[in-house]
């Protein structure tokens, strides 16, 4: 059955959450590209210099739940623009940080953009809500498309503002002040469905009742080991690129093809996942993943470290969006702004884990140790996904059975 074509006014809706996306993007890859190497400069005891970017997922995380709240209270739109000048203010205080030399103030800053963070986190569902079931997916994969123009924006910004004001750094984060005026400006425009109240009779289920859905598990075990494993290698590149001689703009260059590698593939991730179903999608994601660490493990060069996180991206991307759309499954109407801020402040606590322990390895063991660390996470996704793709298949072939 054909899908039915997204109206004038959906398609308007995904495009302003798709720009909106854009500018999260490149929000998100200044603070990676620069958080661990400012934190390196600010840091005492420089095992601690991923901190910084640490505490950006700590803030996402503590944010998540939160957010949920506001958003079945007050909107999604409201939402969106509260993060939106959460980001302002965070930008300022790291610009201070920065500039004071304050590697606290620095942390404390980057925490207040964690609230962003998380709002934005939640546009891939607010898409799935403006259009029709059919379209979920694909208006999820187009929405995180817009990450691209994030990916080429923030690091060529990074190398434009880097020494803007006397101290390096504190340019760039006061250029993310910019950017969140854009954001604010776009989520404005938005004019969302309003968050779906309990038509019936039939009271939310217990998040507990929810998170024991295999598909849960799946999706969010997708979601958050595929964005914990990316968190990890992605925060590590930078030092491990520096530890290694390479200069910034290698640096800036690698992150850069990362970020289209995690978003080019969602113009047609959404369409493979309508053709081919959400699990396959994410069993090529994890093996994109095992690709990418063997690339890594296997040199240090320039061109080792482009490929291996461009590989990492696409394999993030088949991760999160099957995750994602695996995710809308498994709950009603009415209990999806719980569900869907449960199951991300579980991925930021997944990534705050893995952007503590980059610093921490990359440091002390070296970037091989980095990779060997992300092996286990990426197999107990595979096991995870494989088993449900074998139990749904069963299922599928009793069907007949008992009908007849």
């Amino acid at each position: 059955m054909p899908a039915i074509p997204l109206s004038p006014a959906q398609r308007a809706q995904v495009l302003l959450l798709s720009l909106c996306q854009a500018l999260l993007l490149t929000n998100s890859v200044i603070l990676m590209a620069v958080s661990a190497l400012a934190g390196y400069m600010l840091a005492e005891n420089k095992m601690w210099a991923t901190l910084p970017a640490m505490t950006y997922v700590i803030g996402s995380a503590l944010s998540a739940m939160p957010i949920a709240n506001a958003m079945r209270k007050f909107g999604r739109r409201r939402a969106f623009m509260q993060g939106s000048v959460l980001a302002m203010i965070g930008a300022i205080i790291c610009a201070g940080g920065v500039m004071a030399h304050s590697f606290w103030v620095l942390c404390l800053g980057t925490l207040a953009i964690g609230y962003y963070n998380a709002t934005g986190a939640l546009y891939r569902f607010a898409a799935a809500d403006a259009v029709t079931g059919e379209n979920k997916p694909r208006a999820i994969s187009l929405v995180l498309a817009g990450g691209i123009i994030g990916g080429l924006i923030g690091p060529e910004s990074s190398k434009l503002t880097k020494d803007w004001l006397s101290v390096t750094y504190a340019g760039t984060y006061l250029s993310l002040v910019g950017f969140a005026i854009l954001a604010l400006a776009l989520q404005s425009r938005l004019q969302l469905p309003p968050i779906a109240e309990n038509a019936s009779d039939k009271p939310a289920r217990p998040l507990s009742q929810i998170a024991r859905q295999p598909k849960f598990i799946v999706a969010l075990m997708a979601a958050a080991l595929g964005y914990g494993v990316m968190n990890l290698l992605m925060v590590a590149t930078p030092l491990a690129m520096n530890f290694c001689g390479h200069p910034f703009k290698e640096g800036v260059f690698v992150l850069s093809w990362h970020v289209v590698g995690m978003f080019l593939p969602s113009f047609f991730t959404g369409d493979l996942i309508k053709r081919f179903g959400a699990l396959k999608i994410i069993l090529v994601g994890v093996l994109l993943n095992f690709v990418s660490i063997a690339i890594n493990l296997s040199g240090v060069t320039v061109s080792h470290f482009w490929f291996g996180l461009i590989v990492l991206g696409v394999g993030w991307n088949f991760m999160f969006i099957g995750g994602t759309a695996l995710l809308t499954e498994t709950y009603e109407p009415h209990e999806k702004t719980r569900v869907q801020g449960f199951n991300d402040m579980l991925i930021f606590a997944t990534m705050a884990i893995s952007s503590s322990s980059a610093g921490l390895l990359v440091n002390a063991r070296g970037w091989e140790m980095v990779n060997y660390t992300a092996i286990p996470a990426v197999g107990i996704a595979l096991v995870g996904a494989t088993a449900l793709m074998i139990v749904t298949a069963r299922t599928k072939r009793a069907l007949p059975t008992v009908e007849h």
